[in-house]
């Protein structure tokens, strides 16, 4: 099979519902997020946020997706389907072409179509706590995904964890058969990063594999989250956590 894959120069578009951007531009209504929705209408609660939040330094959030707020998507369809070389990861192959090209010519061996994926991935919840942990994290920082997914792949999952912000690729998709893979553009993650640091944000990264390592170090605080022990090794420079609780409070002391 041959694979096609290049880089996508348009905009990306965001997987993330209207409901978000409509009632922050309804007059006198707050906008809701996270899991102090109810409570940021209350009277006096939004006033008293802003006032917290100008004392820390305005700051975006950048948060790896799977791995970090979600199951891994190749390990479950490689459990799902008993195919055992499906489950390598960026966690074990550093070079991303080399792993979706591997992945792609696995998928086309054992004939397994995008719908084959996408219904394991409608099993899939978000990590126990993740929902949790993000609903916290965007009622005082703004929170942006950068995952090496794909938008065909990612929409259930995004709609269990109340829409974030999406920033990922597209798979080329023809008869139901992935035929290849379109990059936004290369590094994506890092370039996002650099990008957000030129509008003068404070930028704090979280992730857990080789592929989050640049988004990580070009950011002004990078965080390893759950990370192996292979990852934290070879990058010690990063503090490394395993709980939400223990990452919020360092991305609260970047911001600080």
């Amino acid at each position: 099979m041959a694979i096609r894959r290049g880089i996508e120069t348009e905009s990306p578009r965001r997987l993330r519902v209207s409901a978000d951007h409509d009632e922050a531009t309804q007059p006198g209504r707050a906008r809701a997020v996270g899991v102090g929705a109810r409570s940021l209408r209350r009277t006096g609660h939004v006033a008293g946020l802003l006032q917290n939040s100008a004392s820390m330094k305005q700051s975006i959030v950048t948060l790896d997706m799977e791995g970090v707020l979600t199951p891994e998507i190749w390990i479950a369809v490689s459990e799902k389907t008993g195919i055992p070389a499906l489950r390598r990861t960026t966690r074990d192959e550093p070079d991303y072409d080399k792993l979706m090209r591997g992945r792609l010519a696995i998928l086309d061996e054992h004939g397994l179509k995008l719908s084959d994926i996408q219904n394991v991935i409608g099993t899939l919840a978000p990590l126990p706590g993740a929902k949790e942990f993000l609903d916290e994290l965007r009622s005082f920082a703004q929170v942006v995904i950068l995952s090496d997914t794909f938008e065909q792949f990612a929409a259930p999952l995004l709609r269990q964890l109340n829409w974030p912000t999406l920033l990922c690729h597209r798979l080329i998709v023809e008869d139901d058969h992935i035929v290849g893979y379109q990059l936004r553009i290369r590094e994506q993650k890092r370039e996002a990063v650099a990008a957000f640091k030129r509008m003068n944000y404070n930028v704090i990264a979280g992730g857990d594999s080789f592929n989050d390592t640049a988004m990580l170090g070009e950011a002004n605080q990078g965080i390893l989250f759950h990370a192996p022990d292979n990852v934290k090794q070879q990058f010690p420079q990063f503090p490394a956590v395993e709980t939400y609780a223990d990452l919020i409070g360092l991305i609260k002391q970047a911001m600080a």
